[in-house]
């Protein structure tokens, strides 16, 4: 059971109704921690402008993913994890390939070099070495992809402390926390 207030449409303000309602039409459903989120309209626009923002750009849907993988599994969100393992593999992620992703790596050599810098960013608040910024330059990223990176790993970062304090309902086939083998 969540911690803070699930906004079902039912219970629904004229503005959380109208946020939920375009959400609804534009995924066919509405997760659960988004109906967390609509407890604050504002924080609900914020997050969906960032999360549109970030979903056009130049860094291709299979990398965010990726990305988006290994911090669930990295900052211990079990809901996070069991949504992109959903969203990865419907994007064409193979089940090999989110274990690596889990894991802080990708079988795609490219990919694995910014998921690394993306856990880097991660674990390290930001503060990444001439070295990594190196690293992924030399593997082909522009510096519109570096920033679209650290932009994903912010926006996910807030979503896994979304689901962490909230203890929300995963309403994803459940993937649990476990090691990935």
């Amino acid at each position: 059971m969540s911690r803070i207030n699930v906004v079902e449409h039912e219970s629904a303000n004229l503005e959380q109704k109208e946020l939920l309602d375009a959400i609804q039409s534009q995924l066919g459903m509405v997760p659960n921690f988004l109906k967390v989120f609509a407890n604050s309209p504002v924080a609900l626009k914020a997050f969906l402008g960032l999360h549109g923002v970030a979903g056009d750009g130049e860094l291709d849907g299979q990398t965010k993913e990726r990305i988006a993988l290994a911090l669930a599994q990295h900052n211990a969100c079990e809901y996070c994890l069991s949504a992109h393992t959903a969203i990865g593999a419907k994007s064409g992620l193979s089940q090999a390939e989110i274990v690596a992703n889990r894991q802080g790596g990708s079988q795609d050599a490219k990919a694995a070099i910014a998921v690394k810098f993306a856990k880097a960013l991660a674990e390290h608040s930001g503060e990444v070495t001439s070295g990594e910024l190196l690293e992924i330059r030399n593997a082909g990223y522009s510096d519109a992809e570096i920033v679209e990176i650290i932009t994903h790993v912010g926006m996910n970062i807030l979503t896994n402390i979304l689901g962490k304090a909230s203890r929300v309902e995963i309403d994803f086939p459940k993937v649990e926390l476990r090691h990935a083998s």
